[in-house]
């Protein structure tokens, strides 16, 4: 399960190799061209805009959970996140992040709800550059991937937010819907003539699968997105770069 997957593709599939799953090295990386040192900690505030990642997924499989279990995995590792509340959809979606964020002590951005997620996660970056903050991870709302006019919200916000990551979050018991699932998400964020593709798979639920991770190899051999992170528990360390 290591980014080098990325470039594996179904016979005939003329898949590309992607860009690199490996989150904190792409913080650091980042960080280090915007201040022009090479080191850990946060960027101090004017050091360039913020390693930006956002989370997408159809409802329920622990998008929210899972973006708090790598701003735990990033923050244990010298980095600096804030969380951005860009689902103003679901009710309770802002307040289920800012638990998150209050038990691991970052700050989040939010501006309630019924707003554009676009603009909201535009906003947290330009907070989290002003504040120093070198890396920005953007929650969304759930959607289904048949939902059309949520799916071109989607990709309204991806597009102008311009992420370094996005990563695509489904559980790992989810079977072939899963690749329906990837392959629609995939479509609705290439579509109108944009070209950006998701960059990586968060497996959720990856402890109660066993042996079992068919579904997991198929989604990477034959669409060529590599597994960023698997989900291994409930607790914020539960998480396998």
């Amino acid at each position: 399960l290591r980014p080098e997957l990325g470039g594996i593709g179904g016979r005939g599939s003329g898949v590309k190799r992607g860009k690199s799953v490996d989150v904190l090295r792409g913080v650091v990386e980042k960080r280090a061209k915007g201040t022009g040192l090479l080191g850990m900690g946060g960027n101090g505030g004017g050091g360039g805009r913020p390693y930006v990642i956002v989370m997408i997924g159809i409802n329920g499989v622990g998008k929210s959970t899972s973006l708090a279990k790598i701003a735990y995995y990033l923050q244990s590792n010298q980095c600096n996140p804030l969380l951005a509340a860009c689902d103003t959809f679901r009710s309770g979606a802002v307040e289920q992040l800012s638990v998150h964020a209050s038990c691991l002590n970052l700050p989040l951005y939010h501006q309630g709800y019924a707003k554009d997620p676009s603009a909201v996660a535009k906003a947290a970056i330009n907070k989290a550059t002003e504040d120093g903050n070198d890396v920005v991870l953007v929650d969304t709302a759930g959607r289904m991937q048949n939902n059309v006019p949520l799916m071109k919200a989607l990709a309204k916000l991806v597009t102008e937010t311009s992420p370094d990551l996005v990563l695509f979050v489904c559980e790992a018991l989810v079977g072939n819907d899963g690749m329906d699932q990837l392959t629609m998400f995939q479509k609705a964020l290439t579509m109108g003539g944009h070209t950006r593709p998701i960059d990586g798979i968060v497996l959720t639920k990856f402890d109660t699968v066993s042996d079992k991770v068919g579904a997991a190899l198929t989604l990477t051999h034959l669409t060529g997105v590599p597994i960023a992170f698997c989900g291994t528990g409930q607790k914020y360390n539960h998480l396998k770069p």
